[in-house]
């Protein structure tokens, strides 16, 4: 039944039938919510701003012209609203000391992560992302996990593209270097040594 495309449901909405919206809040209410939660790392907080995107992209539908996708739009609304929110508590996340991680060091670290169980995997990475800076796991999410270009982020986020892809390899590396701390003893036993 909902296998229509976002601009159909749009269009509905559009003509009155309010019902639509909620397949579209069906559709993403998880990715927004994981982008929000990435960025202001409160589970209640990113409730309640997946939750206020919904409800200012419904009553802005009307000026959504389609220039980009509507999860592109919907992502910018979020990310924008997360920024509002960390603003407004004026909160700054410490984030533990990231040091400088090398080529060879990521290698060993993907190795060790091919032999976590899928479940654990996705949660470490998960928790590693949290420990980067707001906008940085905002980007992250983004492009490795909604697949959104870099194009894309630019809409959502306001930055260059050279920028983004400045941000990604930084974040990538501080991700990385955050992994190396929960895979290190499947790390050493790779390796030969004790744990």
């Amino acid at each position: 039944m909902n296998h229509q495309s976002d601009q159909y449901y749009i269009k509905q909405v559009l003509e009155g039938d309010a019902n639509s919206y909620g397949i579209l809040v069906q559709r993403y209410q998880s990715l927004v919510y994981t982008v929000v939660y990435r960025m202001v790392k409160n589970k209640e907080e990113a409730e309640e701003i997946a939750q206020d995107t919904f409800v200012k992209a419904y009553k802005s539908l009307v000026n959504y012209r389609g220039e980009s996708k509507f999860s592109t739009w919907l992502y910018t609304i979020a990310y924008r609203k997360s920024l509002d929110a960390i603003k407004v508590k004026k909160r700054f996340v410490s984030t533990e000391l990231i040091e400088e991680i090398s080529e060879g060091e990521i290698g060993m670290v993907n190795d060790a992560l091919k032999y976590l169980q899928t479940k654990e995997k996705k949660k470490i990475i998960a928790d590693s992302i949290l420990k980067l800076p707001e906008e940085e796991a905002a980007i992250v999410t983004l492009y490795y996990f909604e697949e959104k270009s870099v194009k894309e982020i630019k809409e959502i986020v306001g930055l260059t593209e050279e920028n983004i892809k400045i941000k990604l390899y930084r974040s990538r590396k501080k991700l990385y270097s955050i992994l190396r701390y929960y895979v290190s003893p499947e790390m050493n036993t790779r390796n030969g040594r004790a744990i």
